[in-house]
């Protein structure tokens, strides 16, 4: 194998996990809490239950405000909080 081959060949990544959700605070720098919700079926009486996830998503250009549907997607942890980075912004508040 010579020095073109594998500059040709590419390394595919996994696919890293989405989710989209709203946009709770914008006040602290760079960083964003986003509340995702989602309904789940309680498994042994069948009651659909609404829960929540708080995510703190890292916003580089400070660009999401309080109110708008965004999403977002996984990544390195950035602090002891942040595991997630701003993808774009969906809906504007």
């Amino acid at each position: 194998m010579n020095m073109s081959e594998t500059a040709t060949t590419t390394v595919v990544r996994n696919s890293r996990r989405t989710r989209q959700g709203v946009v709770a605070s914008d006040k602290g720098d760079k960083t964003i809490k986003v509340v995702c919700q989602f309904q789940v079926k309680h498994p042994k009486y069948g009651k659909i239950l609404k829960r929540r996830m708080v995510l703190h998503a890292h916003d580089e250009q400070n660009q999401a405000k309080e109110g708008d549907r965004v999403e977002v997607m996984s990544c390195r942890p950035i602090s002891k909080t942040k595991a997630w980075r701003l993808v774009r912004i969906i809906g504007s508040a």
